[in-house]
């Protein structure tokens, strides 16, 4: 599937444990705001949307998570639990987030501030606002 893919986030490593760093040109666009999601249920599910401006990266920064993305024809089931990899997500692709180990962080970089507008949040719109 277009419009996905998996960022390795360079890592720093010694006995003193790992650092890792997101720089500019880690990642394909300025961030304007930054959220994590944490206490999730692990039978619960996020997201259940498209966006039509912003671009995401999605980083599980501890415990693990599976983001499902659909461009409405093909469906894509990533499962992240490294901090150093991230999913980058385009625009007009519909995702989910589900299946959240115990004590799983999901951080989130955005490339836009939040704006109601421009988010899809019905399946059978989104199938036709991408033309499918």
């Amino acid at each position: 599937m277009q419009n996905i893919s998996l960022i390795n986030i360079p890592k720093v490593h010694d006995h003193r444990g790992s650092l890792a760093v997101v720089e500019n040109d880690t990642i394909p666009f300025s961030i304007k705001r930054i959220y994590y999601l944490y206490d999730v249920p692990s039978d619960s599910y996020r997201g259940g949307h498209a966006h039509k401006e912003q671009e995401s990266v999605i980083i599980a920064l501890s415990g693990s998570f599976e983001v499902i993305t659909n461009d409405g024809i093909n469906e894509k089931r990533t499962l992240l639990n490294k901090p150093n990899m991230g999913l980058y997500i385009s625009t007009n692709v519909w995702r989910e987030i589900e299946n959240f180990s115990s004590g799983a962080v999901c951080l989130v970089l955005a490339s836009t501030e939040f704006n109601e507008a421009e988010y899809i949040r019905d399946y059978e719109e989104f199938k036709l606002f991408v033309g499918r």
